[in-house]
């Protein structure tokens, strides 16, 4: 029997900002994460697999995100050459612009590992989903077979190499490649509590 390790963590919000949305004026959370997110997480955990240069995931086996629900926040935003105040015709213009953000709250996000060792080096450290500020703290570790984390409510994205999926964005660890995958929702991944 295959054995699973899996790390739960746990944090009061979280954003994936949609490869889509460059500067929408509105855009909710992406609800599940790319294959250079989780390649991403995975050397933030494991810092000697930077040294590899192919973008391959080599420890997580496998992932699942729920959430309690969706909360939209505003946020204020200017242009890359920072704030800049004008006065036309006696009137202050700025190019300061809102964006309102659909932030996931109480996310959990789950890592099934092969090795122990993996799941309890993991298990000491935080982890981002993509914002410095979602940080997720470890909450649980425990040991199960692929049909109980089969079993856990929420949204997976099934990587894939070809356009089986939809497109889901580009690898910034394989030369900026197009990943594509095949959502898969588990029960229901909006938790009520």
């Amino acid at each position: 029997m295959v054995t699973l390790y899996i790390l739960k963590y746990t944090g009061p919000f979280g954003f994936i900002k949609p490869w889509t949305a460059v500067r929408d004026s509105e855009t909710y959370s992406q609800q599940f994460l790319t294959p250079s997110i989780v390649a991403g997480i995975e050397r933030k955990l494991f810092p000697e697999l930077l040294k590899d240069d192919d973008g391959e995931i080599k420890k997580i086996v496998g992932h699942r995100l729920n959430y309690c629900g969706l909360s939209v926040q505003q946020e204020k935003t200017w242009s890359k050459g920072g704030i800049q105040i004008k006065n036309e015709k006696g009137i202050y213009k700025t190019n300061i612009g809102i964006i309102n953000r659909g932030i996931m709250i109480e996310p959990n996000l789950y890592l099934a590992f092969h090795a122990i060792e993996d799941a309890d080096r993991a298990y000491k450290q935080t982890i981002c989903l993509c914002r410095n500020e979602d940080i997720l703290l470890p909450a649980d570790l425990f040991e199960t077979g692929p049909d109980t984390f089969d079993s856990i409510e929420g949204f997976e994205l099934v990587f894939s190499s070809n356009e089986t999926g939809f497109k889901v964005g580009y690898n910034r660890f394989k030369n900026a490649g197009e990943m594509f995958g095949e959502l898969k929702v588990i029960g229901n991944p909006i938790r009520e509590y």
